[in-house]
């Protein structure tokens, strides 16, 4: 009996790390190989040899996963990693991730907790105990410690040198008393943001962001202040609003104004729409060398589409409660009530799903036809020149063309934004 049992737990050890050797004869460096463990459903073909690290503790599961080549987890405390797809020299250096992608280069600290839905883009990263999801950085984007910044698409900068940076102790509020999270912030834009020319956008440490918040480049945030507007138009530096509110009852699902929170949300959704386009006509062209890169490129575009998908959820249940609580304003304000407000309410409530036709419509709206083919020109011949290197491609374009490009793309969210707004004539 005792020789049965040992045998029984050879073969269930053997089960086990049969997918792990295997990595290592195909040259991924293991140090600690019984530390570590592979899901029985990962495919080894998407898992790279060339220069891969995989530290003790690590747990690597997912049918989705992809691991391409210098890429180096958990140099600092064990990393696990859920359908994940890790372009060239990514590195994660500890927590846990799942169901997001990150572009060459991309990095995060120890303590991480990365969760479904984020895109991290090239050279974008994250010192420690950083908390993500359903967030979007654009290249070289930078995440000091302690950070909660969940619901972002943020943009700016030019190089890991002259980057814009998010402060440590920073919290991005994506949660309302209310219980709705149509609260998505919007921090550059995307027209701009691709072209990688943009100045750095600063939020300063010990801070936060009330969403849905929009802001523009060159702005500082000062640290130590937690901001709850918009600043679009950009070059400020803001202290916020030191003046004290009363305090006031609170009537659980009554809101008082609904024309910020639903004209932002309608603006972060047409940034998304043009931001997948931008994937689907141009960043597609610098994933065609290899299998993996294609992998990559589908994770990245899955990210875009999940991410759009509960921004769009989100809005409708917005609009959803806006009958309940128009029921109840009114019950509390009397004579007094706004009818401005009530109008927005009806508006939105009798309008919601249209505006949702608007959204699922453009998903393939190619926006100004002569200024994307133009475009596309420049681009194809610069990829025959520069090898295929995005970020040098895109850096090197002169400012005529980068102002087609932005130009193309601000067609795409114009067209979606004016098209939802036509059904909210009250918030104009």
């Amino acid at each position: 009996m005792k020789k049965y049992l040992t045998i029984t737990i050879f073969r269930m050890d053997e089960k086990k790390n049969s997918l792990i050797y295997a990595l290592i004869e195909k040259g991924v460096r293991i140090p600690n190989p019984s530390s570590v463990e592979i899901g029985k459903e990962i495919n080894l073909d998407f898992i790279s040899a060339e220069d891969v690290v995989i530290h003790s503790g690590c747990k690597i599961f997912g049918k989705d996963t992809l691991i391409m080549s210098g890429v180096k987890l958990g140099a600092r405390s064990p990393v696990t990693i859920k359908n994940c797809q890790l372009g060239r020299n990514v590195e994660l250096k500890g927590g846990y991730f799942e169901n997001s992608t990150f572009l060459d280069s991309a990095n995060m600290g120890d303590g991480a907790e990365v969760r479904e839905g984020c895109l991290l883009e090239e050279k974008a990263n994250g010192a420690h105990t950083v908390g993500l999801k359903q967030t979007i950085l654009f290249p070289f984007v930078t995440l000091g410690s302690l950070i909660n910044f969940c619901d972002i698409l943020m943009a700016g900068g030019t190089s890991r040198k002259d980057h814009s940076e998010v402060g440590s102790s920073y919290i991005h509020f994506n949660y309302t008393p209310n219980q709705d999270k149509a609260t998505a912030s919007l921090i550059g834009d995307v027209a701009h943001g691709v072209m990688l020319n943009q100045p750095p956008i600063f939020l300063g440490g010990q801070g936060g962001l009330v969403g849905p918040s929009n802001i523009g480049y060159n702005t500082v945030i000062a640290a130590g202040v937690i901001y709850r507007g918009d600043c679009p138009e950009g070059n400020k530096l803001l202290f916020g609003n030191n003046s004290k509110k009363k305090d006031m009852d609170f009537h659980p699902g009554v809101y008082w104004s609904v024309k910020r929170r639903v004209v932002n949300s309608i603006e972060y959704i047409a940034n998304l729409i043009a931001l997948r386009q931008w994937y689907i006509t141009v960043r597609s062209k610098f994933f065609q060398r290899s299998n993996m890169e294609h992998i990559l490129y589908e994770g990245a575009l899955a990210k875009l589409d999940l991410v759009l998908n509960e921004r769009i959820n989100r809005f409708n249940q917005l609009a959803t409660k806006m009958k309940q609580s128009l029921k109840q304003y009114k019950s509390i304000m009397g004579n007094e009530a706004s009818e401005i407000l009530i109008k927005q309410k009806n508006e939105l409530i009798e309008n919601y799903q249209k505006i949702e036709n608007i959204f699922r419509a453009h998903l393939s709206y190619l926006g100004n036809e002569d200024k994307k083919k133009e475009f596309l020109i420049k681009i194809d011949n610069n990829i025959k020149k520069e090898n295929n290197n995005y970020i040098k491609i895109i850096k090197n374009l002169d400012e005529s063309t980068k102002n087609v490009g932005i130009n193309w793309l601000s067609s795409i969210i114009k067209k979606i934004r004016d098209s939802a707004l036509k059904y909210l004539s009250s918030f104009t």
